[in-house]
């Protein structure tokens, strides 16, 4: 997943209320129907550079899917900034589309509201069955314990992206392992205008991304074992300080970025900016923006200590998009029928390649167009060293409340305030006081 905004809290716990009798698509029923066999709405995330890079990709794939099975599919996509909040809407109006793009990490959370069509054993065998997806993929489809919500359709992870060029310019023989190597190497770089490393600090979602890496590889997490908020602990304070340091303290990425959250960072990377950036599959972009990708490496997002591995060297979320269906859409049959097209072996190549994702699919993750060394990084991340965002129904809310706690601590940081341990906790109890009470 990529961004979201602040006003989801309040659609969040507005849909959680009314979970029992959400619903979405367009039967009356609440329960799906057919009633409009030849048709069918999908709403697609902006995965591309742009939303008309995204058209691009779709509509031919759109096209083969009409002439397989004369369905009509009717394409909206839909902007990250807004698509959260369009979700919600359409689960307490039970008026929304047939398909769906939602980020993993929402999984749960839109669980819980009711409208999502579940995928048990029955509906997984209609698309082939449900061990045709990679493991970390299925970790991020829903609540532990209950069939799963949606169904993956790409599989992304972070690396840390590399200016060569800029690297020996500076003397820097090798990428940076460690983040006190990532500190030295970006203190060398902030020179003549550019800055060591890009970030987004104005975007919630991208803000967790990275505290939920520097909480696991400090041996914390943001939910007690049972589900509740705990967002103060000590692991946690350090994790934020220690992300939202590379601003305030390192100085190594530019004051500016404190308002970035449209992608800018991936944006001054690609123009020569920033020489690291830290990003989910960011090759597609980079390419469309006009950087060959001779001009840089990547390579995995560093740790405290030692090399990228289980437990505390976690150094990814697990990230990605998931395929999911509004349970009483007027289109069952044709809407299971788009996600097994969507998810079969050959439309994952296509799909997974014009977005420089994984497919979540291991038969076409296998494949050789796969095999590639950015791909590589990516893949071992997502194998060995990647973690799930916790699966729980609050998680929307979490994202919003402590995203926008380390969005204000940046803000703080960019007009030279002091960011302190004490400041930090401050702004993290304030965010756990906005989570809903059980």
């Amino acid at each position: 997943m990529r961004s979201i905004r602040a006003a989801a809290v309040g659609a969040v716990t507005m849909s959680l209320a009314l979970a029992a009798s959400a619903c979405g698509g367009g039967s009356a029923s609440g329960g799906g129907s057919n009633d409009s066999p030849k048709t069918l709405t999908y709403w697609a995330s902006n995965q591309g550079a742009s939303i008309e890079v995204d058209k691009k990709v779709l509509q031919p794939e759109l096209d083969k899917f009409e002439k397989q099975t004369g369905i009509k599919v009717k394409l909206e996509v839909v902007p990250w900034s807004d698509l959260l909040n369009r979700i919600l809407a359409a689960a307490t109006s039970g008026q929304g589309p047939d398909v769906l793009n939602i980020g993993n990490t929402w999984s749960a959370s839109l669980q819980a509201t009711g409208a999502l069509l579940p995928w048990d054993a029955k509906n997984f065998e209609k698309i082939g069955g449900k061990d045709r997806f990679v493991g970390s993929a299925l970790g991020s489809t829903g609540a532990q314990g209950k069939d799963p919500a949606a169904v993956p359709l790409y599989s992304m992870a972070y690396a840390l992206y590399y200016n060569k060029k800029m690297f020996a310019d500076a003397g820097i023989a090798k990428p940076p392992a460690t983040w006190d190597e990532l500190i030295a190497d970006g203190k060398m770089l902030s020179k003549d205008g550019k800055w060591g490393l890009g970030a987004e600090g104005s975007n919630p979602s991208e803000n967790i991304h990275h505290a939920f890496v520097f909480a696991k590889q400090h041996g914390a997490d943001f939910f007690t074992a049972d589900g509740k908020p705990d967002f103060t602990s000590d692991g946690v304070v350090t994790a934020v300080k220690q992300y939202v340091d590379l601003m305030a303290t390192d100085k190594i990425i530019a004051p500016g970025n404190a308002e970035y959250a449209q992608n800018q960072s991936v944006s001054d990377f690609a123009k020569g900016k920033n020489a690291m950036l830290l990003w989910q599959s960011a090759s597609a972009n980079l390419k469309s923006q006009g950087m060959s990708e001779d001009d840089y490496g990547i390579a995995p997002v560093p740790v405290q200590s030692g090399t990228p591995g289980a437990g505390t060297n976690v150094n990814s979320m697990v990230a990605g998009i998931n395929l999911a269906v509004f349970k009483n859409t007027d289109n069952l049959d044709g809407a299971t029928e788009f996600v097994k097209f969507m998810t079969s072996d050959a439309e994952q190549k296509v799909l997974n390649t014009a977005y420089s994702s994984i497919p979540p699919v291991a038969k076409a993750q296998a494949d050789a167009a796969f095999n590639t060394s950015a791909n590589a990084v990516l893949k071992d991340t997502l194998a060995g060293s990647a973690a799930a965002l916790p699966q729980v129904a609050d998680e929307s809310q979490f994202e919003t409340a402590v995203g926008t706690a380390i969005k204000d601590l940046f803000a703080d940081a960019a007009a030279g305030r002091p960011v302190t341990a004490d400041s930090v906790k401050a702004k993290l109890e304030k965010a756990q006081q906005q989570m809903p009470t059980k």
